[in-house]
């Protein structure tokens, strides 16, 4: 029998597994059983209520899907007094994702969902800093540090920080939300993408700019979290383009303790549970008995030895064109 118990800091995972923000809800009970799962994300929430853009919101392409949703919201109190209850009958830890505009907002909501049933909170920090000229808090170092550590003193609940992929330096992100007091890492967000309708001449979504994800992202985030686990000492959750138990074992071998699976659950519903069974399978077959020993296990490729100058092959125009 194959150990996939995982832990992130203080909060307990039977296996890796969870849901990303905003690609699950509680219809999913009607599909399969919620304690199967390592955790729950609930669906990102903002102080006030949103309704979102205006569609069209997804635009899909053959190995990624544009999306354009807006966060819709229901505020923290419906948060609270509906979502948390519901959730609160299942076993796999709950964690309260939440979005601001501000530090000081940030750090409201995280005392106002703080609430029993609350394992951890992510912090979507790709929202925009209304006092940085739009800015996203997560591609400033500065304000990357300051909105974590305002929620570490808002709350005593693990905070996990969900960065953002179009910094330009995520690794210094990552180690800004470390100093913060950042419990775990999640990597990461979607790309920043358009399309443009040839025959239309207009956006593929309403707001024209939006998220890109699925299996098309994965080698651009998987090399993130590769980047982040070597520069901090915080657990890492690998979260872009990961719907098979080889898309987790990708993200693990490069030093992430748990993922995310978002997309790939549109496509397919039982996306999550078919991966935990193909997980614990890939393992089986390789003589893995934890799940933490592919944690950071990836290889590397013997280096080859130099060939002295007069004994290198000369390369001719030949070799080149073919």
């Amino acid at each position: 029998m194959v150990d996939l118990r995982v832990r992130i800091g203080d909060v307990a995972m039977q296996n890796p597994i969870m849901p990303g923000s905003g690609t699950f809800g509680e219809g999913m009970t009607q599909v399969f059983d919620l304690n199967r799962l390592g955790a729950i994300v609930a669906k990102t929430i903002t102080a006030d209520i949103r309704e979102g853009v205006p569609p069209p919101r997804v635009a899909e392409f053959r190995d990624a899907t544009l999306f354009s949703i807006g966060i819709p919201s229901k505020g923290p109190d419906y948060f609270c007094d509906h979502t948390v209850p519901f959730y609160r009958r299942f076993a796999p830890p709950l964690i309260a994702s939440v979005s601001a505009d501000s530090i000081d907002e940030f750090a409201m909501l995280a005392e106002r969902v703080s609430v029993p049933g609350v394992a951890a909170i992510e912090a979507n920090i790709s929202c925009p800093n209304l006092k940085k000229d739009g800015l996203a808090f997560g591609m400033d170092v500065e304000a990357t540090e300051q909105v974590i550590r305002a929620m570490k003193q808002a709350t005593r609940l693990p905070i996990w920080a969900k960065l953002t992929p179009n910094a330009g330096d995520i690794a210094a992100t990552a180690r800004a939300a470390e100093r913060g007091g950042a419990d775990a890492l999640v990597v990461a967000n979607a790309l920043l993408a358009m399309s443009i309708d040839p025959d239309t001449f207009l956006p593929r979504v309403a707001n024209i700019m939006g998220g890109i994800t699925g299996p098309a992202t994965r080698p651009i985030i998987l090399r993130m979290a590769y980047q982040c686990a070597k520069a901090v000492g915080i657990p890492i959750i690998g979260s872009g383009g990961i719907g098979t138990a080889r898309d987790a074992v990708e993200y693990m071998l490069a030093g992430a303790t748990a993922v995310q699976i978002g997309t790939a659950s549109f496509l397919s519903a039982s996306a999550m549970i078919r991966t935990i069974d193909e997980l614990a399978e890939f393992c089986d077959q390789r003589g893995v008995t934890r799940v933490t020993e592919l944690i950071g296990a990836m290889r590397r490729h013997p280096p080859m030895p130099l060939q002295p100058a007069s004994r290198r092959p000369e390369l001719t125009l030949t070799d080149v064109s073919g």
